[in-house]
Order: C-alpha cells, then structure tokens, then sequence
C-alpha cells in the first residue's frame, strides 16, 4: 500500500522569488481537478506539462490521520484525463509547481493562477512523520493540518 508523509507550508513570496532566480528546479503547469470526495477518500486527475509534452495522473488518497495518508497513483492517457475532467469536474485548479533539492531533500512549491491566484504553497515529502529537514528561508508558517490548505478544499 502506498503511504504519503507529507509538511506543508506558506511561503514569504519575497524571499521565494530571490530563492529561486538562481534556483535549477523543474517547472511544470499543472491542472489538477477532483472527480471525486468522500470523507474517507479524494480521488485528483492531474495533467502536467513540461517543455510542451503532456502526462497525466489519477490518484487515490485516502484521509489524512496526522500528515500520514493511502496514495496511490497511476499514470493514464491525457486524452483520457482531460475527458474525465470536461465530464466530471466543473472547476479545477491551475499550478506552476517547481520541484528542487534543498540540503538532499526533495521540495516542491506551487504557484496557483487559480482559483487561488497568488497563493504559494511549499511541500516536502517525508519517510516517518518525526523526520528532520532543513527549512529554506522562505517558509513560514506550517499548514500541514489545515484543511483550507488541501487542494481539495480550495475549488
């Protein structure tokens, strides 16, 4: 079973923009939409583009206990993402996620346009939910187990 350990945190927008001119990191646009939620379960579909080439993703996770969580996630045809999204979902949300090693630790911090345009959002996925990481300077506040900070929660 697929397990996500998962910190979550508000970025200084500032300091993430000096951060990052010098920064190599991978940048992808994303649309992410739900086609569904229970209060067991969130099931996303993701399409990620890079450098013009498309890839999609459906996901299944179950609830959060903690920042610990089920995932399981699979790649599918982007025809068929964007077919579930046009049939099933009537809004979704529009990211630019940049992905970067800081201190041997895998970051990843999104940008939304919308619907929460300016919102900036840093994630880092752990092994145990005790583990220690360096902070980059321009986290601030830890949002982990805030629900208006799930993505889910944000259409």
């Amino acid at each position: 079973m697929g397990k996500e350990i998962e910190r979550k945190f508000l970025v200084d927008k500032a300091k993430w923009e000096t951060f990052k001119k010098d920064l190599k990191a991978e940048k992808v646009q994303m649309i992410q939409a739900y086609i569904g939620r229970t209060a067991l379960q969130t099931s996303p579909v993701r399409i990620k583009s890079k450098a013009g080439k498309e890839s999609a993703y459906f996901t299944i996770k179950g609830n959060t206990k903690g920042i610990t969580r089920s995932e399981f996630e699979y790649e599918i045809p982007v025809a068929d993402a964007k077919a579930m999204i046009a049939e099933f979902c009537s809004k979704h949300i529009d990211k630019v996620r940049f992905t970067f090693d800081f201190q041997g630790t895998t970051w990843e911090v999104d940008e939304f346009t919308s619907p929460k345009a300016g919102l900036i959002l840093a994630e880092v996925e752990l092994k145990t939910e005790n583990e220690e990481v360096e902070y980059p300077d321009f986290i601030t506040q830890d949002v982990s187990t805030d629900p208006q900070y799930f993505n889910v929660n944000m259409l």
